[in-house]
């Protein structure tokens, strides 16, 4: 057994200690309790084909004090089912594991996980320290030569990755520093602050910037046998070690069964199934106070299913936690399901994203007339305040949801409740006043105005087909729009087709959820504000523009977006919490004021199912991507059956 001694992680604020934010390691005088060994691994642990659990641990695992947290110490054992929609996303058990170097915990404060602790010097150094004795899934040590990995032999190898480093490392356009004192200590060093770095680290969708080098080293051209990487080539039929390298190394995709992990489960399935099952990490890094290991759940079973499904199948009981593929249309069905005597509750959480529908005109379309039309702010001023959101609401969602434009919610210091009024209002004749000093003055025979070159004015709005609540919003605007001229056409798409479409310019406007991270704090970074990524529906060409470094896509030719990238830069730069306020605040504003996208209504309550025998899951939470990775921040680790059979 290995000797162990509970930490205190003591995170401290830059506004409170100076220019230094670490999270100290400080030993009780209370040891660890002795670790238990999991009735799931205890018959490979007799056979000598997994060490006990006290070799498997770090040697200083992250104890969970459950009664800070008002929870229950749990029972081990069960299989917990769930569903998602498609094979890709089994990657969600990556999202919902979320064992991140740094994470945020329930109140979004930044916790060492993975890491042991971390310190950060004026936002351009930053130490981490690493838990001696963690190991992988598969029993390699994780040290410091898994993150030297990454950064000498992945990043920086233009077979692997032709891009270069990627741009969360970058600023200013350089590269940090990077050392490696020791196996647990790695060291990125910046000349200008990075002040977002660890924050991406926590994200949903996280990068990773170590890698389990012992396994992929038998699949790179710099360390593996030539024959054998050959061999390996040519069974997986690829073109090259690279790609064969970069089919395997999908730590987020979560498809590669072999690759390690440092996830609570496992993927244990081979391929593409309609059902995926995940086990339990026998080196998993986290134990409760009681010496249990973490997860309390020893499997979980994921079923791939047809979207419109998903409702049915938890109200007839086949899933003991669900929340994607639900919407607030199935609360209905969802409810009648437990007065019938179903075997789970319905909670309703908040919404975390931005906005619960956004329209995104595409500023960056190929079409020249509709271009310059959705250019014009008074264009897009006038379909935002054509839109009558209080029907949409009512009609909707019971009037349970927040009308207004796209901003961020309440939760964040940043909420300004003049934002959510901004161009929101329903005013028919102000819309029909500002299209017609857009030049949009002349009309069809059927009340259809006129673009500048004679084609009726035909805005097709092309959606992922995915949510009900959609296609009825858009049939109540599409009667909206008609009455100030605007004829609506929906065009359901497949998710990937229409990102395709809109990236390429081919899409006028299109549909989804507000930002991700309706919820940014002091910490947040404004990226995402400002036209630096493809995936802001309205500004694709933009977005590539900056992520290729000017190779593809156009550079911003607007005023406002061009000040959106320089106050982003500034954040970057800024020393105070008061200068990145007064950045978030300018930036707000110029997407309230420019209508970069019309949304429509917020925080509509997103129904979470939850088996009666499933413990420790809150009644009340936030259904947020970014920050939170939808379950992640309410760490389903730590969820149990009551009797530890699922």
């Amino acid at each position: 057994m290995f000797n162990l001694q509970r930490s205190f992680l003591v995170l401290t604020r830059s506004a409170i200690l100076g220019p230094v934010i670490s999270s100290a390691i400080a030993l009780s005088a209370i040891a660890a309790p002795n670790a238990q060994e999991s009735n799931f691994w205890a018959q490979e642990v007799e056979a000598g084909d997994l060490p006990p659990v006290g070799q498997r641990l770090p040697d200083m695992p992250l104890v969970v004090d459950l009664d800070v947290k008002g929870r229950e110490a749990g029972t081990p054992g069960g299989t917990l089912n769930t569903m998602v929609t498609r094979s890709k996303d089994i990657r969600q058990m990556v999202v919902y594991g979320y064992a991140r170097l740094a994470g945020y915990d329930e109140d979004y404060h930044l916790r060492p996980d993975i890491l042991l602790g971390f310190e950060v010097e004026n936002n351009r150094r930053f130490t981490l320290n690493l838990r001696p004795g963690h190991r992988w899934s598969n029993g390699d040590p994780f040290t410091a030569a898994d993150f030297e990995y990454w950064w000498k032999d992945v990043a920086n190898n233009l077979l692997l990755n032709p891009t270069g480093v990627p741009d969360y490392l970058r600023v200013n356009g350089a590269l940090p520093t990077v050392s490696f004192p020791d196996e647990t200590t790695v060291i990125y060093e910046w000349d200008a602050p990075n002040p977002s770095f660890l924050h991406s680290l926590a994200q949903a969708s996280p990068p990773f910037i170590y890698r389990p080098s012992t396994y992929l080293k038998q699949f790179h051209a710099d360390y593996a046998d030539p024959e054998k990487l050959a061999e390996e080539v040519d069974y997986a039929r690829v073109k090259s070690w690279a790609a064969l390298h970069n089919k395997l190394d999908n730590m987020y995709k979560f498809d590669n069964h072999e690759l390690p992990t440092l996830q609570p489960w496992i993927n244990a399935t081979s391929g593409k199934k309609i059902r995926h099952l995940f086990v339990r990490n026998p080196y998993y890094h986290r134990i409760d106070s009681n010496g249990v290991q973490l997860p309390y759940i020893d499997t979980v079973e994921m079923e791939i299913v047809a979207g419109g499904l998903v409702a049915a199948k938890a109200n007839a009981g086949e899933a003991d936690l669900q929340a994607r593929g639900l919407g607030f249309r199935d609360i209905p069905i969802l409810r009648k399901g437990e007065s019938d005597g179903a075997n789970y509750k319905t909670y309703l959480w908040g919404n975390g994203t931005a906005s619960q529908i956004a329209i995104y005109p595409n500023l960056n379309v190929n079409d020249d007339q509709w271009r310059s039309l959705l250019r014009d702010t008074r264009v897009r001023r006038a379909l935002s305040v054509a839109i009558n959101r209080a029907g949409i609401n009512k009609a909707l969602y019971f009037k349970l949801a927040k009308p207004g434009a796209m901003t961020v919610l309440e939760a964040s210091p940043f909420f300004d409740p003049a934002l959510r009024k901004a161009w929101a209002q329903y005013d028919p004749e102000l819309a029909n006043k500002l299209l017609d000093e857009a030049g949009l003055d002349q009309r069809d025979g059927y009340g259809i105005r006129k673009l500048p070159d004679g084609r009726p004015m035909e805005l097709v709005v092309e959606t992922a087909g995915e949510r009900q609540e959609v296609e009825n919003a858009l049939q109540i605007i599409s009667d909206d729009w008609r009455d100030v001229g605007v004829k609506l056409v929906m065009r359901p798409l497949d998710r990937d087709i229409l990102r395709n479409r809109v990236f390429s310019g081919t899409t006028m406007a299109s549909v989804w959820y507000g930002w991700d991270n309706g919820l940014p704090q002091i910490y947040t970074s404004p990226a995402y504000l400002a036209p630096t990524d493809q995936v802001f529906l309205s500004w694709p060409k933009w977005g590539q523009f900056h992520q290729t470094g000017g190779d593809v896509g156009e550079a911003p030719d607007l005023a406002p977006a061009q000040r959106l990238l320089e106050l982003w830069h500034s954040w970057e730069a800024a020393e105070t919490d008061e200068a990145r306020t007064a950045v978030w605040q300018e930036m707000l504003k110029i997407h309230a004021d420019e209508v970069y996208a019309i949304g429509l209504v917020a925080a509509a309550p997103q129904p979470v199912v939850v088996s009666k025998r499933l413990r420790n899951v809150p009644a009340k939470g936030i259904w947020a991507w970014d920050p939170g990775a939808h379950f992640g921040i309410y760490r389903p680790d730590e969820f149990f059956f009551e009797d530890g059979k699922g």
